[in-house]
């Protein structure tokens, strides 16, 4: 094979002088979407790609072996070292191009866990084949930084094993399944998937090459993103020490090993209270004026808080039925929710005179967090622009977050919000003519569980739902999409296991509601829930990674911090003024008498002087500022979080999940899939929910159901509260719009929508 190089690219060119197209060294990553495309001669053009790195890695270690200097050497370990794992991956991407797919929902979307793992090896050959090429243009060079080079070439070799490690998995996964499903027929779990090969170095995934399977808008967000992460867990694990954590941040940026290391070691070994309360530095005040001062002006956005009051409905029947309100796991609560509209409109609750006619659509939306984090502001950077881009209101639910209130309290929450609005649509500015639900996230899972309970309850369904990248089957079952958590910078596996393990186990719940009785904790976790297949959790096992999770173990800087973050049950406060039987609190809402203008520049006064509060709130929280100490126990953990060794993804998360379509829409009965409205779902190929999207998509359109999947490259997941910061984030969120719209006013669409890859 002859390699040919450009000046800014190459194209290769096989025996018989065809050539492959030209391929620029600042393309993205390989796309998901065409990784199976093949040449008309029959090869993957990606083929050309591999061989080329190998001739580059040869060319560059024919170099490096006369050098008898360490760092000569190490670089001419390293391209042979490449050179051996392109030559054990090959054959394995290979067997899964081909068979990819077959595995997709329709020809239209192009996506499933297979194709993304594909497109991430492709995406790591590419990124290897820059880096030899650097070295070959300029090794020659007086100021050629071998040393730094070195790193990178190991680096690159790593990640190269570590793919292939994923890919001996994927195999595994293969045999497990039948053609065209995700998910394995038979009960596996992911211990036993993790014992069929070594375990995978997930270090690698989170140093020099962090972020590069994803588009380049992304990947400086992802690194501020992961170094932040670090420089946090220094405060939370030293107790508060700013000086010190400051001073290893710093580290963080200029050392990527150390970096790779502490952020494995957190999403292996920090608890769930860690995950909160990394999350909520986007609930901190100096956060929640970003939305003011960067997304569109909305005239309306107010806290609305429901009463725990019964709600009288009528159902399609024409019967009267009466639902209650929630009362599982934190008893009656008030809940709120949040109402974001462009303009006033008449009837709306507390906004004096409007003459604007209310709308005819409301869009109820619940937000993502992991169902543990987060909340309604959290998510106000998209939601102002969909207001504004739709013009009609948005009712966004502050739901109660696990472990203090796991499932189904959530749901039963949604629910609830739900039919007070049925009752409510005058106040809320709406006519309530379409109702369209969306969701991303944990949010998705919720609206999905929520038209469940409505379709078995007879109440009116919405006219649609609109979910982005939702987890819809919430069990241990392996995927290959779900191996991506593996090598995720927002969503690492220990994350997403200790997020599920909060809010799904009826283990950790029962230990939740029952610590103080030990006896009955410990008969409730050796009673497996249902013989489906998934991990029984063990006396010893259990809680072996958990804080405090009762109300009754949290300190009273716990209980400072919870008010400082009002979020779903944590944040019930009464008003002086009742409206409608519902408690109103404007926002930061453009007021009488005060312009946009006006409004803007106050918060960026706001913000400013506001900053040196924020962050001194932050660190009392972290330090304990009540002069609560923690235990030794806990001081041991702390001070040698770093010290762990990386083990097995499977070894503390043995747990077992009921079966509940509630939890797990996917598991719902065909019947009651059947009467689903109409359905859009938007996911990213490098989502660990991505194989919980396209099943459930093709379970809805083989009943029947219109349904709508579109599958964005590049992107994260979670890439919504981004908007603001990437061009091609703010495109995805732009396509949620555009599918709204779809399930708005559906009867002036075609029923099978255009799918749109970004």
């Amino acid at each position: 094979m002859k390699l040919r190089l450009f000046s800014r690219g190459f194209r290769f060119t096989t025996g018989n002088g065809k050539f492959y197209k030209k391929m620029d060294f600042s393309d993205p990553p390989a796309k998901a979407s065409l990784c199976c495309e093949e040449s008309v001669e029959g090869a993957p053009p990606t083929y050309a790609m591999y061989e080329a790195l190998k001739d580059s890695c040869q060319n560059n270690a024919t170099y490096f072996h006369p050098d008898d200097s360490e760092n000569g050497q190490r670089l001419y370990q390293g391209f042979m070292t490449l050179i051996d794992h392109i030559d054990t991956v090959w054959p394995l991407v290979d067997h899964v191009r081909k068979v990819a797919p077959s595995y997709d929902f329709d020809a239209k979307s192009p996506g499933n866990g297979y194709r993304s793992f594909v497109s991430v090896v492709d995406s790591c050959v590419l990124h290897g084949l820059k880096l030899s090429r650097q070295v070959c243009t300029g090794r020659d060079a007086l100021l050629f930084r071998k040393g730094y080079f070195v790193k990178e070439v190991e680096s690159c070799g790593q990640l190269l094993a570590s793919l292939g490690t994923c890919l001996h998995h994927l195999q595994t996964l293969l045999s497990w399944a039948a053609p065209g499903e995700l998910f394995p027929i038979e009960p596996h779990s992911p211990e036993e998937l993790f014992s069929q090969a070594d375990t995978i170095n997930q270090y690698c995934f989170y140093g020099r090459c962090l972020g590069f399977q994803f588009l380049p808008s992304m990947r400086g967000i992802l690194k501020g993103i992961s170094i932040c992460m670090a420089g946090f867990s220094e405060a939370y694990y030293s107790h508060g020490n700013l000086i010190s954590s400051v001073w290893t941040g710093g580290q963080y940026l200029i050392d990527p090993e150390m970096r790779a290391r502490r952020i494995v070691n957190i999403s292996q070994s920090a608890s769930v209270e860690f995950c909160k309360a990394f999350w909520f530095l986007a609930e901190s005040e100096i956060m929640k004026r970003v939305p003011s001062l960067m997304s569109s002006t909305v005239a309306v956005n107010k806290i609305i808080t429901l009463p725990p009051e019964p709600i009288v409905m009528t159902t399609n029947e024409g019967k009267e039925m009466t639902i209650l309100p929630p009362t599982v796991h934190i008893g009656l609560q008030g809940l709120n929710v949040r109402l974001i509209s462009v303009n006033k409109r008449i009837g709306m609750a507390g906004e004096g005179s409007s003459t604007l006619p209310p709308a005819e659509g409301i869009i109820f939306h619940c937000h993502g967090g992991g169902f543990v984090a987060q909340s309604s502001k959290s998510h106000e950077t998209y939601l102002r622009e969909w207001a504004s881009k739709l013009n009609i209101p948005i009712l966004s639910v502050d739901y109660s977050l696990a472990p203090q209130a796991p499932f189904p309290r959530a749901l039963e929450e949604v629910f609830f919000a739900y039919c007070w609005m049925i009752n409510n649509f005058k106040e809320i500015g709406t006519t309530g003519k379409r109702i369209v639900f969306a969701g991303d996230s944990a949010g998705a899972n919720l609206i999905a569980g929520c038209t469940l309970k409505i379709l078995e309850a007879g109440l009116r369904p919405p006219e649609g739902l609109f979910m982005a990248y939702a987890p819809l089957l919430v069990s241990f079952i392996p995927s290959p999409a779900r191996l991506l958590c593996l090598m995720d910078p927002l969503l690492p596996f220990g994350f997403m296991m200790r997020c599920l393990k909060a809010y799904a186990s009826p283990n950790a719940r029962g230990k939740v509601e029952k610590r103080s009785s030990k006896e009955n904790s410990t008969s409730n976790a050796t009673t497996p829930v249902e013989g489906n297949g998934f991990l029984k959790v063990s006396p010893s096992q259990e809680g072996a990674s958990e804080g405090p999770s009762s109300f009754e173990e949290v300190s009273p800087s716990d209980l400072a911090e919870l008010q400082a973050h009002k979020s779903g049950s944590e944040r019930r406060q009464s008003s002086d003024t009742t409206i409608s039987a519902a408690s109103l609190t404007s926002e930061h809402t453009a007021a009488a008498g005060i312009t946009p203008t006006e409004d803007k520049s106050q918060h960026i006064s706001e913000a400013a002087t506001g900053l040196m509060g924020a962050m001194s709130s932050r660190l009392a929280f972290i330090t304990g500022s009540n002069n609560i100490r923690p235990s030794q126990e806990e001081l041991a953990v702390r001070s040698n979080l770093d010290a762990l060794i990386a083990r097995s993804p499977s070894d503390e998360f043995i747990f077992s999940v009921p079966r509940d379509p509630l939890l797990s829409p996917y598991w719902a009965d065909d019947e009651l899939l059947k009467r689903f409205p109409p359905v859009r779902i938007l996911t990213v190929h490098l989502d660990p929910c991505l194989d919980d999207c396209v099943m459930f998509a093709k379970k809805l359109k083989g009943l029947g159901n219109e349904v709508g999947l579109d599958v964005l490259e590049g992107l994260p997941h979670g890439f919504l509260n981004f908007s603001l910061m990437a061009k091609e984030a703010h495109e995805g969120s732009n396509l949620c719009v555009e599918r709204i719209k779809q399930l708005l006013d559906l009867e002036n669409h075609a029923n099978t929508p255009d799918n749109t890859e970004l």
